[in-house]
């Protein structure tokens, strides 16, 4: 009788096959939940790219051109985090930080919670060292483009809207341009792009990658940096990635040779829809610059 109590007892803490299998699913998909929400979505990754440019000059060999996306601050991008980006670009020590795009997440409502997250968010960009910080602003942004350019301007940030700037070394100079958003702005390529000499290189921000066609087309630009497709965010093996904006879905992650300007997608610091990035971590780039052979 002592014998049979025991085994019984000892069954009440043996799991059956299909109990054990229930058990170890519903683990590995807490694990992969976790993974997707809080490690993955924070786990900011430095992606090093060197921009081989024809006609740059000697005095701009070797610059360093950080470039970060796709804050959505107040949407998934927490103001500790936001904050420890800023640490990891300037520890990178580039001479040139460049924004493109998506500073906040709205979604219609001009007086919505990100009103007062964008001046937040603004604050916290501002802690960025570079002799230049540049923005170009990305469709969310355009809920009120007046009051996010004054945000940014206000804290020192330079934002480019269908205008440029120089960067000038031994009487040598490199343009950095910026469109406006091609999706709820009016990009005009005329205004944004510099006529620029044959030794002057262009470095042009717009948001929306698949607008490289049309920038192809004009000419006069080198090399775009763009965002907005969040590289997928949600990558699954054999899938199609789960979130492709429209305007982001021909050229989505990383460097593109389209005839003679380069491109680059930056997956972006932040997520939409939902709080999640899987095989698509968020991104830092840091560029330097070389001279094509």
């Amino acid at each position: 009788m002592g014998q049979v109590l025991r085994d019984r007892v000892r069954n009440l803490h043996r799991p059956n096959r299909r109990e054990f299998l229930q058990s170890a699913g519903a683990a590995a998909i807490a694990a992969l939940v976790l993974d997707m929400t809080a490690i993955d979505r924070h786990n900011v990754v430095v992606e090093q790219c060197t921009l081989r440019i024809r006609r740059l000059p000697a005095a701009f060999h070797g610059l360093r051109i950080a470039q970060i996306s796709d804050f959505h601050h107040h949407g998934y991008a927490e103001d500790y985090y936001l904050r420890q980006v800023v640490e990891k670009v300037n520890a990178l020590q580039p001479a040139v930080v460049a924004m493109t795009g998506d500073f906040i997440t709205a979604h219609g409502n001009p007086f919505g919670p990100w009103r007062k997250a964008m001046p937040v968010c603004a604050e916290i960009l501002s802690g960025l060292r570079a002799p230049l910080r540049v923005c170009s602003l990305g469709n969310h942004d355009c809920i009120d483009i007046a009051f996010v350019t004054h945000c940014l301007t206000e804290r020192g940030l330079t934002v480019l809207r269908n205008s440029y700037t120089a960067i000038e070394a031994a009487n040598e100079r490199l343009w950095i341009a910026g469109l406006a958003d091609a999706y709820f702005d009016f990009p005009d390529l005329e205004q944004a792009i510099p006529r620029a000499t044959e030794r002057e290189p262009v470095l042009l921000l717009g948001h929306e990658p698949d607008f490289a066609d049309t920038v192809k087309a004009y000419g006069g630009v080198d090399v775009m940096l763009a965002g907005h497709s969040h590289g997928g965010q949600v990558r699954v093996p054999g899938i199609t990635p789960a979130f492709l904006p429209v305007m982001g879905r021909r050229y989505v992650r990383g460097l593109f040779q389209l005839d003679d300007l380069q491109l680059y997608v930056n997956r972006g610091i932040g997520a939409v829809h939902l709080p999640i990035r899987f095989r698509c971590p968020p991104e830092i780039t840091l560029f330097t610059l070389e001279p094509a052979a």
